[in-house]
């Protein structure tokens, strides 16, 4: 007699982002990966493609709360274990994360978290003792919601962190970009053309610098205008450096460490002759195709800025803009996992790069040329210390200040010295959800002429 066919159990909806999501947390946490590393290209969690677009908008989601509210979720959480988070399974602690996050500030019922959260637990070798754990610790979560409190979210930033903004910025507004930073951001796009019925089809608002904002839901490859190349995303900060070298048309311009490619559309759209180089391969082949897509053309170069010399005849350059690698703490907003996989020591590291970079790129723009420099990082040593030390070993450098109409008419924008420094706080908004730009230093600098 034939022996019946089994198949195994159906799939709980909801379970496989949600232990998705924990991978790639544990990721973060645990292995110190990038959260975009895990995402998309070849370090992409391989459980990713076949996920619903539902289910991978939840995975997302879940992934970006716990991370953005991460010091709120380890306080709070941890006042209900008396023995604190099990040192002996990590992922124990990834799952009470997930779920209380789900009861706090996603939009999924108490009974949906626990559950999903308790099969969770119980899937894994280590955390399966604690199923019983887990169950109670987030019962009474739900029950005590109501003692979370929206000025917590100072606690998601790294005590390292905050105290360097406080020292820098002063007490009031350092919490304020730590709060600025608990807020899912919008979605941000440079149009080319249009802004006004852009902003109408994509159910946005043109912000005072120009772009064009919306609350986006799913794929951004899916929203009005992708396809045809009308716009690119690119945060409301992010596109005020390329601007600041004035009329581009007919320009040769070298944009040093290209990729993603934001500013060097900006620069090939307002018609200047664009060499982009960056030293990864892969990382220009993605902005290749998102000029492609745009209609747009630059030279790609892949090489190290360091070492590259550009052929004979081709420099040096009317202008160059040096997007230098850099902490990244302007960028918290969207990218939450920055706080919890950099260090203080990495700082220093990244600021003798970029010192190096900006000789590299001050020898490279022709007398009477203009150098912009910028970087994502709120960090002075990365920024206004940067360029102050320039200026005082290159006497051929020298600032050229920006007016407040040449970000339009943000004067906050500007510091002391005339140089470019936003911050998340900035562009309030009633509605944090519309509210905010990432933190950018930018300076101008001209190459006097010998």
């Amino acid at each position: 007699m034939a022996r019946p066919r089994t198949f195994p159990p159906p799939e709980v909806p909801g379970l496989t982002a949600r232990r998705i999501a924990a991978d790639i947390l544990d990721g973060v946490l645990r292995r110190r990966i990038a959260l975009d590393e895990q995402l998309s290209g070849k370090g992409m969690h391989p459980g990713i493609a076949g996920l619903a677009d539902r289910d991978r908008a939840l995975m997302r989601r879940l992934v970006a709360t716990v991370l953005r509210r991460l010091g709120t979720l380890r306080y709070f959480v941890g006042g209900f274990l008396d023995k604190g988070f099990p040192a002996d399974a990590p992922r124990a602690e990834t799952i009470l994360l997930l779920g209380a996050a789900q009861i706090l500030w996603l939009d999924v019922p108490d009974h949906a978290a626990v559950d999903l959260s308790v099969r969770l637990a119980q899937a894994d070798r280590r955390a399966g003792r604690y199923a019983g754990l887990v169950n109670a610790v987030l019962r009474r979560v739900a029950q005590n919601r109501d003692r979370v409190q929206a000025d917590d979210a100072v606690r998601d930033t790294p005590e390292w962190l905050l105290k360097r903004w406080t020292a820098h910025y002063g007490a009031e507004q350092a919490r304020a970009i730590a709060l600025a930073n608990g807020h899912e951001p919008a979605l941000d796009l440079t149009v080319k053309q249009n802004a006004e019925s852009w902003a109408e089809r994509l159910r946005g608002r043109i912000l005072p610098t120009g772009s064009v904002r919306t609350i986006a839901h799913g794929a951004v490859s899916m929203l009005p205008g992708f396809a045809e190349g009308a716009w690119w995303v690119q945060d409301a900060a992010a596109a005020l450096p390329a601007r600041l070298f004035g009329d581009m048309r007919g320009m040769n311009v070298l944009d040093l460490c290209a990729a993603p490619g934001g500013k060097t559309a900006q620069l090939v759209y307002a018609g200047a002759r664009v060499t982009a180089l960056d030293r990864s391969a892969a990382r220009l082949e993605r902005l290749r195709e998102n000029l492609d897509r745009l209609g747009l053309k630059a030279e790609m170069v892949t090489a190290d800025a360091l070492e590259w010399r550009p052929e004979s005849g081709a420099g040096p350059f009317d202008a160059v803009l040096l997007d230098a690698p850099c902490s990244s703490t302007g960028t918290i907003r969207r990218h939450p996992d920055v706080p919890w996989l950099k260090g203080e020591a990495e700082i220093a590291v990244l600021a003798a790069l970029q010192e190096r970079l900006l000789d590299r790129a001050a020898a490279m723009v022709r007398p009477g040329g203009i150098l912009v420099y910028c970087v994502c990082s709120l960090e002075p040593e990365e920024g206004e210390r940067q360029v102050a030390a320039l200026l005082a070993r290159n006497a051929a450098v020298i600032r050229k200040a920006i007016a407040p109409e040449e970000v339009f008419g943000h004067a906050e924008f500007i510091n002391t010295e005339g140089d470019l420094r936003t911050l998340p706080l900035h562009l309030p908004d009633a509605d944090p959800r519309w509210a905010g730009l990432d933190g950018f230093f930018a300076a101008r600098l001209v190459r006097l002429a010998s």
